[in-house]
């Protein structure tokens, strides 16, 4: 079994600013490397074929590349062969290119070496994964700053002693031993992540004696509660309970301390110390807000994971898309733009933001996996809108919080009445798929 512990740690200044130090320049190799990667991909296959000067030839650029001087210049060098003579992986995919080549770099910027070998490894990996993410369909990898990049990653020589951690290259450091790490688990690896109000360390732990935790089959689910997000209450339950949502960063106090901190900021000079103590405040607010939402979600999750059910039914939503910005609309006479919204349905992504509903899904998933039930998720669309009494989908059937139904008068809670819809259509799934072959259930 896998999983992870986070600690505070307590460095000295020596140690703090090494770490410092080591973000900088592991973010700017990062950035190296998807230059890198982006330049040799525009000169091998979309410049086409070249010329080479020293065969004096045409050459093509899927066996011979443009760019000898990056990291992925020599994608046919060092190939491993077997016992038969055979070439084994005849040619290295980008990220093996650039691992090869950090003995260079190290040779050319001597300060890179005292950077751990393995956190060097782990940073291109990183970008290996950031591509592999754009082809499953995300969005291409971005260049890193100093406020999306704070990290670094031990994969080897890290252990503990009482309240201390060894990691490589920075030795013994103090922290917070807040949760004893189980007799058995070994430390496979660790993550150091920076914060406004220090340093943290993410210790993953595994026990291989130790099962995993095991889901429960969907035909043995009886029992389902359905849950529908919301605003005004966080989660509306299908059994009738409405959990409520504080508002953390959304609350009349909340945006004026923000709006007063931040007005702040932009008042200081650029560059300034003055500009970065108050860009520290600021950073201190959100990360409150942040851990105020995080202990208030792990809560609810406890509280909804815990119900004497065997399955949670939730909504499958689209989060992006919904605080995706309105379409602009032009005046096809006069060419002016045309009022479409956004400013009203820029306080409604901010609720959104606030209420984070993709991060309370994902701890419902984890606590439910724990404690071995089933999470299902459905499709909301017209849930709130569908008449429970005789199906009827009407957009006025909804007022509010009020629904009635213009069809055969049914009236209920609106968003109860969903979480009820959202239970009946994680039934019907549960009852499709136990369902025996050629029987429709």
């Amino acid at each position: 079994m896998l999983t992870n512990y986070v600690y505070k740690l307590r460095p000295n200044p020596t140690q703090e600013l090494k770490m410092s130090n080591w973000v900088n320049m592991l973010r700017s190799h990062y950035n190296w490397c998807l230059n890198d990667r982006i330049t040799q991909y525009s000169q091998q296959f979309i410049q086409g074929n070249y010329c080479d000067i020293r065969m004096q030839s045409e050459a093509c650029p899927l066996t011979s590349c443009v760019s000898k001087n990056g990291a992925t210049g020599e994608p046919w060098k060092m190939s491993k062969t077997d016992k038969d003579g055979k070439v084994k992986n005849p040619r290295r995919n980008p990220g093996d290119i650039q691992i090869t080549a950090l003995p260079e770099l190290k040779a050319a910027r001597p300060w890179f070496g005292g950077i751990d070998s393995t956190v060097l490894q782990q940073n291109v990996k990183r970008l290996d994964i950031a591509y592999k993410n754009f082809f499953d369909g995300r969005g291409f990898p971005k260049f890193k700053n100093r406020s999306n990049f704070t990290s670094f990653t031990f994969v080897m020589g890290v252990k503990t002693q009482g309240s201390k951690i060894y990691l490589p290259k920075l030795g013994w450091m103090r922290f917070h031993n807040s949760r004893l790490i189980p007799n058995g688990f070994t430390i496979k690896a660790c993550a150091v992540r920076k914060r406004q109000n220090g340093w943290y360390v993410s210790v993953r732990i595994e026990d291989k004696s130790v099962p995993d935790y095991m889901t429960k089959p969907l035909k043995d689910v009886v029992k389902v509660i359905g849950c529908d997000m919301g605003i005004t209450k966080l989660v509306y339950l299908s059994d009738g309970t409405q959990i409520e949502n504080p508002k953390f960063s959304t609350t009349k106090k909340a945006k004026r301390t923000l709006r007063i901190r931040q007005r702040r900021v932009s008042r200081k000079a650029k560059g300034s110390k003055n500009r970065k103590k108050a860009a520290k405040r600021l950073g201190l607010f959100h990360q409150k807000i942040s851990d105020k939402r995080q202990a208030y979600q792990w809560k609810v999750a406890n509280k909804i994971v815990s119900r004497d059910v065997d399955a949670i039914a939730l909504e499958d939503l689209n989060i992006s898309g919904m605080m995706r910005r309105c379409r602009v609309k032009v005046d096809e006479k006069t060419s002016r733009f045309l009022k479409n919204g956004q400013s009203r349905k820029t306080g409604l992504n901010r609720s959104i933001s606030d209420a984070s509903w993709g991060e309370l899904i994902l701890k419902i998933e984890y606590l439910a996996a724990k404690q071995g039930k089933v999470v299902i998720k459905v499709n909301p669309k017209y849930s709130s809108q569908e008449c429970r009494n005789c199906g009827h989908k009407d957009k006025s059937n909804r007022d509010g919080e009020k629904f009635i139904c213009t069809e055969c008068g049914y009236h209920e809670h609106a968003d109860i009445g969903a979480a009820k819809t959202i239970r009946d259509r994680a039934l019907n799934l549960v009852r499709g798929d136990s369902a025996k072959p050629g029987i429709s259930a």
